[in-house]
């Protein structure tokens, strides 16, 4: 097989790596890709919103299967553009991409379909949000209707702050058209629980859960990131919430899309509060989390290939998917200032090491292969540092051990990745 993966974060390197492990496939491309990726694929230089460029080089090289890892390309229609030339692809078409595409969407058909979720109203005028403002309850929380690169989140304290986050959000702003429309949303408490699923339309299976830091700074402080590390699994997630939540939540999200029209092929990423009142979901992406793909892909035991195969052919029914028992941490290594600003094209040092160490991987997220043959860093967040362990305890061991290994100029990474697993 001939295989396309359609990105150049973490995420993308991740699935390049369980790719390479499936013996089906004898070449995979990336589009646009990055240093680490190009270890194992063949990086092409297209951007990944540029659909033509992208569906003429499936079509040139006789591409068996395309995997979009982005969510921008999924829910601008990437897929349908591959469907169109009959080209297979891995993810859902854009009228089910919404389902990360837009909060207002998603929120509504939980509404809808009494898939628990915190309260909301939704907002496209900023003066009304404001006066809705002065009677909620706080903290609340503050959400750009788009998609914002895991940012578009705002958590107030009081009026003031909720007044400052509308103009960041709406007037100013800040993240774009992603703040045409806005969220207000219930603050809820609880532990966060992510879960990652594989759909055909109709089945859906889930993988192992897994728990992301999103803050900047140790003990959860600092401004919100893409992800600073994450653990897998989550020793929160157990076997009562998973049997409440595939009966409440999963398979409903995959019934309410088939039931509005919009059926959903690929990975729903399901973000959830485990709060006093029971599991409730926080939010939905439309393709694997970064950095949970890489704690998540590393510990699964059946051929990607024939998961994502079957998604597209709506026989995942036939498939178990399995998973090690076992655990895995990764610890993001960032570039000092992220994410405000950072300084890029540091040389990096010492990636040697990982070869051949069973159960450590660096996955790449911001690098380049410089002109003269070196990796340079090139993004906030530079590496994923990734070990498996026989519990939480080693792989966290393992991982932060395995991050002395690696050297840049502003190199910069929590110190508490995983801290809750000490609490249970």
């Amino acid at each position: 097989m001939r295989v396309l993966i359609v990105g150049s974060g973490g995420r993308e390197h991740a699935i390049a790596s369980s790719v390479a492990k499936s013996p089906k496939v004898d070449k995979i491309y990336c589009a646009p890709g990055n240093a680490g990726i190009g270890q194992l694929a063949e990086c092409v230089p297209i951007g990944a919103m540029e659909f033509d460029k992208l569906t003429a080089f499936a079509k040139e090289q006789a591409i068996d299967l395309v995997i979009v890892g982005m969510d921008d390309p999924l829910v601008g229609g990437l897929v349908d553009e591959m469907e169109k030339e009959n080209i297979r692809c891995f993810g859902p078409r854009k009228n089910a991409a919404i389902l990360e595409g837009s909060k207002a969407f998603s929120k509504d058909l939980m509404k809808k379909y009494h898939i628990p979720s915190a309260a909301y109203e939704t907002f496209d005028d900023a003066q009304a949000a404001l006066e809705y403002l002065k009677t909620t309850k706080y903290p609340t929380v503050l959400k750009a209707d788009g998609l914002a690169l895991g940012k578009g989140v705002l958590i107030c304290q009081n009026y003031e702050e909720a007044v400052a986050g509308v103009k960041e959000i709406m007037q100013d702003k800040k993240f774009g058209s992603a703040g045409n429309r806005m969220v207000i949303e219930e603050f809820m408490t609880g532990r966060e629980v992510s879960v990652l699923s594989y759909v055909d339309g109709k089945t859906i299976k889930t993988m192992t859960s897994a728990q992301d830091h999103k803050r900047a700074e140790d003990g959860d402080k600092g401004l919100n990131t893409g992800g600073m590390g994450t653990f897998s699994p989550s020793p929160f997630y157990t076997d009562e919430v998973d049997a409440f939540c595939q009966k409440h939540i999963y398979q409903p999200t995959v019934d309410a899309m088939r039931a509005e029209g919009r059926e959903f092929k690929g990975i729903i990423f399901f973000g959830l509060m485990l709060t006093p009142d029971g599991p409730k979901v926080l939010e939905y992406n439309a393709r694997f989390g970064d950095p949970e793909a890489q704690v998540v892909l590393p510990r699964m035991k059946t051929d990607i290939i024939d998961v994502m195969e079957a998604c597209v052919d709506g026989t995942l029914h036939q498939v178990d998917v399995e998973f090690e028992d076992n655990a895995a941490v990764c610890v993001v290594l960032a570039s000092k200032g992220y994410p405000v600003s950072y300084e890029k094209g540091y040389e990096i040092t010492g990636l040697e090491q990982f070869e051949g160490k069973d159960g450590y991987y660096c996955f790449h997220a911001g690098t380049l292969l410089s002109e003269d043959g070196r990796i340079v860093t090139n993004g906030g967040r530079v590496l994923g540092v990734t070990a498996k362990g026989a519990d939480l305890q080693e792989a966290r061991r393992n991982a932060y051990e395995a991050t002395k290994w690696v050297s840049f100029e502003n190199k910069y990474m929590r110190n508490d990745i995983g801290h809750a697993i000490d609490e249970v």
